[in-house]
């Protein structure tokens, strides 16, 4: 498709569009039903699928809705209020408490968050985009999909490269293998500078600053194999065991649930390895209950962040409860210690959200004025990180009450009821015999 402006006519006003450059003009207006396109951050992608979309809905007729979704709300309504600074005030009329706008010639275009897939569910969609694909839950895609059964609608999927496990990378992979009715597209710093996009000085700032793994999915749209995770995939991988541990709890670490987050307590033996993980949602003063009856006199490190200062006040008081404020500071260092703990294998994990969470985490890197000024890590948008916390507490408070770990690998038992190695048998207790057997962990 040409870079010059296109124009094409409806009842009551001319539509001219914008000029785009030749790699995103293709992968917006790929003229088969699924596009999808994996570009470098800052690229033009969001804009030109904005242009791709506000087409579609102006050429649609009255009643007709189209959809934008974003991983989750806030990302969605930055794209909301740039659609509405595109568009004249007169083609427009914007419900900024539902966040759509109605077209002058009746199609609605709405901009959704996709948290909870099952909100995505019901409507009849006549196009949709799904920006930041990568970090968006695969549940969404699902509900986005069947949106457009009935009106064979077309979608445009967009994102940033955000490592090998992802719905969006394996799908970005059939559209690049020549599935049917799917184009692939690929937009990197390089087609961003020489289009004018990007500048080539702050391209080679951000090489210099980023580690390389990091800067090839952000800049060079190539995935690494360890999916931007700061504990390494890999690393993860040797540390699971098919059960929790049978030895005796050493200690607690809880991180407080906040609005729609869980409460999370994972209990390790001394030897590093989970005995126990419970999660659970209820007022903060069953919280409290539960957690003082959950640790049973055990030592604990508890999350004294914001409104979960006054629970871990309380808990102190019992005398095994030890608070611990996350700033970003501490959370960093909190977590480069459970880094180091999973790498070095010390650690045992069991549990399938814990793993998950594992898995998808991620971290950032932060600057102000140029300067770097430290690491954030945290979950995805739209997914939780208490199991992580919980385990990084555990892990904290195990090394701070003297027990040295580092001897004890993690076992590679295969199976459950196989016998558990010598190694790592604490003094005073005898080798457990059908070690894996499974113990009560609520998940």
């Amino acid at each position: 498709m040409s870079t010059a402006a296109e124009a094409f006519q409806a009842p009551d006003f001319i539509y001219e569009r914008t000029s785009l450059y030749p790699k995103q003009s293709a992968a917006m207006f790929d003229p088969r039903r699924y596009s999808c396109t994996e570009a470098t951050t800052k690229s033009g992608k969001t804009s030109g699928a904005l242009i791709w979309l506000g087409e579609k809905a102006f050429a649609g007729a009255d009643g007709q809705n189209f959809w934008w979704v974003a991983p989750v709300y806030s990302q969605a309504k930055i794209a909301f209020d740039r659609m509405c600074d595109a568009i004249t005030r007169e083609a427009r009329t914007p419900n900024i408490n539902e966040m759509f706008i109605r077209l002058v010639n009746g199609p609605r275009i709405w901009f959704k968050g996709a948290d909870d897939p099952d909100n995505l569910y019901g409507e009849d969609v006549y196009a949709a985009v799904l920006d930041e694909a990568s970090r968006m839950k695969e549940a969404s895609w699902h509900a986005v999909r069947s949106t457009l059964t009935a009106t064979k609608g077309q979608v445009r999927i967009i994102g940033n490269v955000k490592g090998r496990k992802n719905w969006f990378y394996k799908m970005c992979r059939r559209a690049q293998a020549g599935a049917a009715g799917m184009g692939y597209h690929k937009i990197t710093w390089k087609d961003a500078v020489e289009a004018g996009i990007l500048d080539l000085a702050e391209i080679e700032d951000a090489r210099a600053q980023l580690p390389p793994a990091v800067f090839r999915e952000l800049y060079e749209a190539e995935a690494a194999l360890d999916e931007g995770n700061p504990f390494g995939l890999e690393a993860i991988a040797r540390c699971k065991m098919p059960a929790f541990s049978l030895f005796p709890i050493a200690c607690w670490g809880w991180d407080l649930g906040k609005h729609q987050d869980w409460t999370v307590g994972v209990a390790l033996d001394r030897n590093g390895k989970m005995v126990r993980l419970v999660r659970f949602q209820t007022s903060w003063d069953e919280t409290k209950k539960r957690i003082i009856a959950e640790t049973n006199g055990k030592p604990a490190l508890v999350d004294a962040t914001g409104v979960g200062d006054a629970i871990a006040e309380e808990l102190a008081r019992k005398g095994n409860f030890t608070p611990f404020v996350f700033t970003q500071r501490s959370k960093q260092e909190l977590m480069e210690g459970l880094m180091s703990a999973i790498q070095q294998s010390l650690v045992g994990l069991t549990g399938e959200v814990l793993l998950s969470e594992l898995e998808s985490f991620e971290y950032e890197f932060r600057g102000r004025d140029g300067r770097f000024t430290g690491v954030f890590y945290s979950a995805p948008p739209g997914m939780h990180d208490d199991c992580v916390c919980a385990l990084a507490l555990s892990v904290k408070h195990l090394g701070g009450r003297g027990y040295d770990f580092r001897f004890s690998r993690v076992s590679r038992a295969d199976s459950i009821g196989e016998e558990a190695p010598d190694a790592g048998v604490p003094s005073g207790f005898e080798k457990p015999r059908a070690s894996w057997e499974r113990r009560g962990g609520l998940i």
